[in-house]
Formats: C-alpha cells, sequence, structure tokens
C-alpha cells in the first residue's frame, strides 16, 4: 500500500554499467524504472549479483561515474546533477545501513565517536555536551544503553552491532535510507528484532525505507511494496502481498518456491520451480506492462495478455 502520494524517490530508464569500453564490461543495471513514496518501505529482492546493492549505492550517488544513462531524483532534485553544498545535504538526507556490521565499523573508535561521526561532519554539534547528549539519545533510540558509548564494536554482538550501524544512519535526521542486507549477516533469533526496530524507528522519525534483501518473505513483512530484480532488471513490481500471495512472473514464482517452510509434511511435497531465464535473452522488447491493477510485471504484449488472462487479484 502506497502511504503517500509524494514520490521521494524517482528513477527513469537507469542503465549501469562497470568498466564500460572495456573488455570485461559489465551492465549491472539495465533500464530501471521505480519510484519510491514518501514514508513507504520499498522491498528490493533477488539472488545475488542481480543489482540490487548497485541500484542502492547508484541513487546514493556512489557509482556516478558508472551509470551510462538515466535519471535519478531524490525529493524532486537531480540526483546526477549535484555538486557542492547541494551534495552534502544530499548527504545528510539519504543514508545507508550495512549488511555486515562487523566490517562497517571502525574497530579503533569507541561507540560515542563511531554514532558522532555525521555530527562532526556536518558541525551538528556545537559543544561535547550537546555531542554526547545526540548520542546519548540515539543509542536510546536502538535500544542500547548508557555504557555502551565507551565501548568498541568487539565488545558487542552482531545484533547490537547493527544497532550502532543504525544509530550512525540516524544521527544527521536523514529523510530516506538504503537498507542494504541489513540482517543477513545476523542469527535468525535476531533479524525479527532489528526489523521490527527499523520499523518502530520508521513511525518515529518519518523515514522511507529502500529495503535490500534475497530473503523474499523477510521482505514481504517489511516491505509496502517489493520490486524484483534478476540480472540488472526489474521484473515484478507490487505489493507485498500481491507479489507474495500472487506472483505473476515466473521468476517470482521460482524464489516463492524455494522458501522452506517449518513443515515437514509440507517440506517433502514441495517441489521448487525452476526458471529459465533464456526467456529473458530471445531478444524480444520487453517493457513494465500493468497486469492487474498497480501489479507491474516486465514482459512483451503478448506476454502481458496471457498474464493478464490468468493473474488473480
Amino acid at each position: 500500500m502506497i502511504k503517500s502520494d509524494k514520490k521521494l524517490i524517482e528513477l527513469k530508464n537507469l542503465n549501469l554499467i562497470f568498466n564500460k569500453g572495456k573488455r570485461n564490461a559489465n551492465k549491472a543495471i539495465n533500464n530501471v524504472s521505480f519510484d519510491i513514496y514518501e514514508g513507504e518501505t520499498f522491498g528490493l529482492v533477488g539472488e545475488s549479483g542481480s543489482g540490487k546493492t548497485t541500484i542502492g549505492r547508484a541513487i546514493l550517488k556512489l557509482y556516478d561515474r558508472d551509470i551510462a544513462s538515466g535519471e535519478i531524483h531524490f525529493d524532486g532534485q537531480d540526483v546526477r546533477k549535484m555538486h557542492g553544498s547541494e551534495l552534502v545535504d544530499f548527504r545528510s538526507k539519504a543514508q545507508m545501513i550495512f549488511q555486515d556490521p562487523q566490517a562497517s565499523l571502525d574497530g579503533r573508535m569507541r561507540v560515542k565517536d563511531i554514532v558522532a561521526e555525521g555530527l562532526d561532519a556536518n558541525g551538528l554539534a556545537k559543544t561535547k555536551e550537546e555531542r554526547d547528549a545526540r548520542v546519548l539519545e540515539l543509542l536510546r533510540l536502538v535500544g542500547l544503553n548508557d555504557d555502551h558509548m565507551t565501548r568498541y564494536p568487539h565488545e558487542f554482538s552482531g545484533g547490537q552491532r547493527q544497532r550502532i550501524g543504525i544509530a550512525r544512519a540516524l544521527a544527521v535526521k536523514p529523510k530516506f535510507i538504503v537498507a542494504d542486507e541489513p540482517i543477513s549477516a545476523l542469527d535468525v533469533s535476531i533479524q525479527a528484532q532489528v526489523v521490527n526496530l527499523m520499523q518502530d524507528i520508521q513511525e518515529k522519525e518519518g523515514l522511507t525505507y529502500l529495503f535490500i534483501a534475497h530473503d523474499l518473505s523477510m521482505v514481504k513483512y517489511i516491505s509496502d511494496r517489493i520490486g524484483v530484480m534478476h540480472w540488472g532488471k526489474i521484473l515484478e513490481i507490487g505489493s507485498s502481498d500481491a507479489v507474495y500471495n500472487h506472483p505473476i512472473h515466473p521468476y517470482t514464482k521460482s524464489l516463492l518456491s524455494s522458501i522452506p517452510a517449518p513443515d515437514p509434511l509440507y517440506e517433502r511435497q514441495r517441489t521448487p520451480i525452476v526458471y529459465d531465464p533464456t526467456a529473458e535473452m530471445d531478444g524480444q522488447a520487453r517493457e513494465m506492462h500493468e497486469i492487474v491493477p498497480n501489479h507491474f510485471v516486465y514482459s512483451t504484449l503478448e506476454e502481458a495478455d496471457k498474464y493478464r488472462k490468468t493473474a488473480t487479484v
């Protein structure tokens, strides 16, 4: 369900090529277009190497020189044309939570200095007391306490380290956060805690998320809408309920069929659907078509007509 009519992120026909012009050139993003509305969580799911993280980093202007064509807009502004103070302002409004909480935290720094990096870089705390008070406020927001301020990352569990990473991202009061597989490195018992924390913070701070993951069941839990990626292309976009319970594209059906269930009888009968990717390589022109209201699939006109005949709402 879209929570607002305002588009915060707009991607239009984005193409990104690594090592452009070289023998090992790799087209990581292929003509991708989608919008993220203010206040929603847009889930991006797909197997490793599908281009999910590349899209997230491209939105944050981290891969700008590799973009071959296309547009990225943030709150109506062209991200690719941002420079100087405009880019600094954008960096404070758009932040990232990284996949590996251990690798993303400097082990030589105390927690209060890690969390305060954004405050220091943007001059958001005028005194040491103001800085410490803001760090403490952020640590409490993510479920940590006063004693944690002076500790080092190696003294924390994986889940606690990810909470520190979330606090660091929130320090500059962003509007938009790219969460790049933020729970994949955590124990299953901790994953739900972190996701619930992110949802609580989203409500309190009015945040918009791009939530990147390969686990479709977890993406369905946290997301309002879902985009399914394969080989640098978006193959299906719809509400989390529509994509999860009424998938249309064969690749989405394949992903769903591979999700194990805690039911031994079901597991014995479950037969994963094997997706044939050569269907994407037949040279036919494909684009996103609306199959049922607000549910789009990457297809030819003929395929779209077939999907409409069999689709359920």
